[in-house]
Formats: structure tokens, sequence, C-alpha cells
């Protein structure tokens, strides 16, 4: 189990958080956000319910888009897009 954020292509990140409780996955991916260009996409995944919604909270405070939100047998997978 490990953070694990890299590039899969221009534009597109990864940031898997899975294993993570809060704060965690909240504090990776501002950090993770902070990295990224405007309009760049970050593909978030993580297993921790509770951190969904303070993610989303975070996403909404800072003008950033969730423009995919599926959840699959207890892994969420959200790409979000930085203002």
């Amino acid at each position: 189990m490990g953070m694990k954020f890299e590039k899969t292509d221009e534009g597109r990140y990864r940031l898997n958080v899975n294993g993570y409780v809060c704060p965690h996955p909240q504090i990776y991916t501002k950090k993770a956000l902070e990295k990224l260009s405007s309009g760049d996409i970050l593909e978030l995944f993580f297993d921790n319910p509770s951190s969904g919604e303070s993610i989303e909270q975070m996403l909404e405070n800072d003008g950033n888009e969730l423009v995919v939100k599926n959840v699959d047998a207890g892994q969420f997978e959200w790409h979000i897009q930085k203002a």
C-alpha cells in the first residue's frame, strides 16, 4: 500500500490513495491538484467512503469540477478537472 501519483498522458494524471483513511486522501488530492495546470484531469482512486464527502466539499470550495464519479464494490474512481 502506498500513495501513487503519476502522469498517464498529456494533461492527465492518476492518484491512487487506496488504503488511506481521512484526512489523508483529501490532503494528497489537494497536493496533487496543486501540481496540475488549469484544464488538466486528475483520475482519483480511493476506497474510504467518508473521504468522498470531504474531497467533494474541497473541490466545490476550490472551483474544481468532478466530471466522472464511479463507485464499484467499494472502489471509488473520480475524474477531477482542475479549474
